[in-house]
């Protein structure tokens, strides 16, 4: 992830570069902010991890989280306020794979959870942008969102203790981040990044509020890095 990072960087720097030199651009789809609505999708890839808050300070150590790789596919509506702001819907599906290992365990299969997450998420956020550059327009945006995590085994039975990791359906967070829209030819191009940090707790704790897995937690929140490459 922190390749495609860094990948992502060096493509905004030298994108922006070239069309900063370039005096005398021709100016592509002069016409694509002007419109009321506005429609698109988007590509791209997440990294997510856990942060956990303890109620003691852990005997054993902290817990540790090994992330993976997961991809991001959606839709983009969006509403024109004026020149420099705008209104978005971006509904997706993001599938992540985090490896929670909780230390004091002998057993392997008691020290290891795979916690796969399918996620269907709902942001409302607000894109401020500066004026156009000739072919390029960088650009923030952030506001909240509402995920449904469709991995979550909330309604099971079955706990740490039969090897399954418990976490909340519904869950709302802050986004924020910043990217480039690059006018082409035919269509708007628009690599960015964004950091995405849960509100609300996620941990369905337990049976037995004395578990070693649980029972020192007060709450886990997810936190990850979204990666989109946008079309519209």
């Amino acid at each position: 992830m922190k390749n495609i990072f860094f990948l992502l960087i060096g493509l905004l720097l030298c994108l922006s570069a070239n069309a900063q030199f370039n005096e005398r651009p021709i100016i592509n789809i002069e016409n694509e902010d002007e419109a009321l609505l506005n429609w698109g999708y988007y590509l791209g890839f997440n990294q997510y991890d856990f942060k956990f808050d303890y109620k003691n300070n852990p005997t054993n150590g902290d817990n540790l989280v090994s992330t993976s790789t997961g991809f991001n596919v959606g839709l983009i509506g969006e509403l024109r306020i004026n020149e420099f702001l705008d209104v978005r819907f971006e509904p997706g599906l993001f599938y992540t794979q985090r490896t929670i290992g909780f230390p004091g365990f002998i057993d392997e299969r008691d020290a290891i959870r795979e916690v796969k997450s399918t996620y269907i998420n709902f942001p409302i956020l607000l894109k401020v942008s500066t004026r156009r550059l000739g072919n390029w327009k960088p650009f923030i945006v952030g506001g909240f969102s509402n995920s449904l995590n469709l991995g979550s085994n909330e309604e099971s039975l079955d706990d740490n203790e039969s090897g399954t990791f418990r976490m909340k359906k519904n869950v709302f967070n802050w986004e924020l981040g910043f990217g480039i829209d690059f006018y082409t030819e035919y269509f708007k191009f628009s690599p960015s990044i964004r950091g995405v940090f849960a509100i609300t707790d996620e941990l369905v704790p337990d049976n037995d509020p004395n578990s070693p897995w649980t029972g020192n937690l007060n709450a886990i929140q997810t936190r990850g890095v979204f990666v989109n490459f946008t079309f519209e």
